[in-house]
């Protein structure tokens, strides 16, 4: 009884850390008026618990040498990924209304030398893989226990560069590498499946000689049993964990919208969404 207490414990924090990086995301694109928050609604849980479950990390020593490192590949996502800094304390609350201005720490594309915690600078889309294989590499040669985790997008499975660091990974038996690939089936040019089609996407994840695993990248309990299994594999191996996301998440009148790569929000949008968010607060 005492693991089931603390087991629903850990899910309803989880709940709580997702809906503040969906509140922290759309009170940031509030600020600019734009942002790619339908990315961030889409990938809040992965990043609640990436950062609240799997990453060990200190937010008031980012550089600390023994912790995971987590990159974020799709510069343009940048607006999730600091909504989580944000909420880890790596950046304080307050500087959440410098989104995007000029002298910020919190550009509107990823730059690893602005912001605490950001390990790359992301936005050449397709290099983030072969950045963490080389991380990856070079933690093993100092015998150290951290992960590096990648966090990509499906459009950039249309990248060669992308297939020779999984083909490299592999070859080089980095099973401290956990590969993390939205799959939104949303890119600039369309949806990603019809673009360059990817599927079966699991099958040739395998056959680059990766441990995969495919879940619904909204449910918070599939995503700490995939992290968890990433993490305890033994055989070797890169692990990816494929993760079906739905963008503008949290958001019904934006999960309804006809999906783009950049989601309009009106002006007058920006307030009813979080009155949406909040009507919605989980409880602890």
């Amino acid at each position: 009884m005492q693991e089931v207490d603390e087991r629903a414990r850990a899910h309803q924090a989880l709940e709580k850390h997702a809906w503040r990086i969906r509140r922290n995301a759309l009170r940031m694109g509030e600020v600019q008026g734009q942002g790619y928050v339908g990315q961030a609604l889409g990938v809040a849980d992965v990043l609640a618990v990436s950062y609240f479950h799997a990453t060990r990390y200190r937010a008031e020593e980012p550089k600390w040498e023994g912790r995971d490192r987590f990159l974020l590949s799709i510069g343009h996502y940048a607006i999730g990924l600091y909504a989580a800094l944000l909420e880890a304390g790596f950046v304080p609350q307050d500087e959440l209304e410098s989104y995007g201005s000029d002298d910020s720490r919190l550009p509107m594309s990823g730059m690893a030398p602005y912001t605490p915690g950001m390990e790359i600078t992301g936005g050449s889309l397709g290099h983030g893989l072969g950045i963490a294989v080389g991380m990856s590499l070079a933690l093993k040669r100092k015998a150290s226990d951290a992960f590096v985790y990648n966090l990509l997008s499906d459009g950039e499975l249309n990248e060669g560069a992308t297939w020779e660091a999984a083909m490299s990974a592999s070859h080089h038996a980095l099973d401290n590498l956990i590969a993390i690939v939205d799959i939104n089936d949303q890119q600039a040019d369309g949806p990603s499946s019809t673009t360059l089609g990817f599927e079966p996407i699991v099958d040739r994840w395998q056959a680059f000689g990766w441990y995969v695993q495919r879940v619904d990248g909204n449910d918070l309990n599939a995503l700490v049993e995939a992290f968890d299994n990433a993490r305890g594999h033994s055989e070797g191996k890169p692990r990816v964990i494929l993760c079906d996301t739905l963008m503008g998440k949290g958001v019904p009148f934006l999960e309804q919208r006809d999906k783009t790569h950049f989601i309009r929000v009106d002006e007058d949008e920006w307030q009813m969404a979080l009155d949406v968010l909040d009507a919605d607060q989980p409880t602890q």
